[in-house]
């Protein structure tokens, strides 16, 4: 995925959160940008656990914004509770 297009969807005014698919299936949810950081080859994800997800741009399959007043979930495999 172009960094430009993450960038531009932290940047939006209202913050609008959203959610990165990756091509394994994991899901990271993106509720607030500062909890996000983009450089020129990676994307790192801080989580509310204080645990951070480094992401190599190349497996962000699509981003997807969530409808206005809807809270995300984090559906990444360490998140889930055990069936």
């Amino acid at each position: 995925m172009d960094l430009n297009t993450i960038r531009k969807a932290l940047r939006e005014e209202p913050f609008q959160p959203f959610t990165l698919k990756l091509a394994d299936g994991r899901v990271e949810t993106i509720k607030h940008p500062d909890f996000v950081a983009v450089g020129s080859r990676i994307v790192a994800v801080v989580h509310e656990d204080n645990s951070v997800t480094t992401i190599e741009p190349l497996l962000i399959v699509s981003l997807d914004k969530e409808p206005p007043g809807k809270k995300g979930r984090n559906r990444s495999p360490k998140n889930r509770r055990a069936s």
